[in-house]
């Protein structure tokens, strides 16, 4: 290391003359010490230079599986070493400021994506991931699907509702799907956290209609008011599927993804 930077695990500067590892694909930089803490999954640099300022999920997304974007697994890499003794996580806003200026700085980044450790504020990071979702062209459940997702989720009985929810999952575009898979995973594990305080009925209120959203860009007030509730329905019971289906998608589990 001829320049200090910091451990894209720990997050302590690596210093001069010290010996580091760096990701030829992703350059994720880190201590020698810190290989064994280091997300299995990588996230290869996009052939562009910046990500677009919106568009659908798999503009974002690298060319090889799990396809799930940089910045997506950046956030949630950061909020599960980090944020998960933090009360209200994804309901508390972080400083709107601040969550603008670090997503254009992700996005202007693309694959090379700086390191998130210098975000005080671990709301702030969570508040770029929401804000990112928010801003595709369309839900991560995309426009085509949303009306069977709600389908779905209204079937009384929980067997057969999960069962149409897994054949509905299964028809996203893969990186839809993979990055769903993804974020349920570690959705699962903030409503895990005692310190949080945020359950499953808590997490599908603020997640809804970030993931589910409408069925059109420019939806109705009439469909606004309707489909709010069932939104919330829909995360909720994606929530409650087994951990090993969405670990199918992903093809690793949850803790391998992201440094304990």
């Amino acid at each position: 290391v001829i320049r200090p930077e910091p451990c894209g695990v720990c997050g302590s500067r690596i210093r001069f003359g010290k010996t580091a590892i760096k990701c030829c694909q992703c350059q994720l930089l880190l201590h020698s010490k810190c290989r064994e803490q280091c997300p299995s999954l990588c996230v290869p640099r996009p052939h562009h230079h910046a990500w677009p300022r919106e568009g659908v999920l798999a503009d974002f997304a690298p060319s090889t599986p799990p396809l799930v974007p940089a910045l997506v697994v950046q956030c949630v890499t950061e909020v599960e070493t980090r944020g998960l003794t933090e009360t209200g996580l994804y309901r508390v806003p972080g400083a709107e400021q601040l969550v603008r200026e670090w997503k254009r700085k992700l996005l202007r980044a693309g694959g090379a994506l700086p390191a998130l450790s210098s975000v005080t504020d671990i709301h702030v990071v969570c508040g770029v991931l929401k804000d990112f979702l928010r801003g595709l062209k369309e839900p991560l459940v995309t426009f085509s699907l949303h009306p069977a997702f709600l389908r779905a989720a209204d079937i009384p009985d929980d067997a057969a509702s999960d069962t149409a929810l897994r054949h509905v999952v299964s028809k996203l575009p893969p990186a839809n799907r993979d990055t769903l898979a993804f974020l349920m995973l570690h959705l699962f594990r903030v409503s895990q956290s005692p310190a949080c305080k945020m359950d499953v009925l808590n997490l599908s209120r603020v997640f809804g209609p970030t993931l589910v959203g409408h069925s059109s860009a420019n939806p109705t007030p009439l469909a606004i008011m309707e489909d709010t509730p069932r939104q919330c329905k829909v995360v909720a019971r994606l929530l409650s599927l087994p951990l090993s289906f969405w670990r199918g998608f992903v093809g690793t589990e949850q803790e391998n993804l992201v440094p304990i």
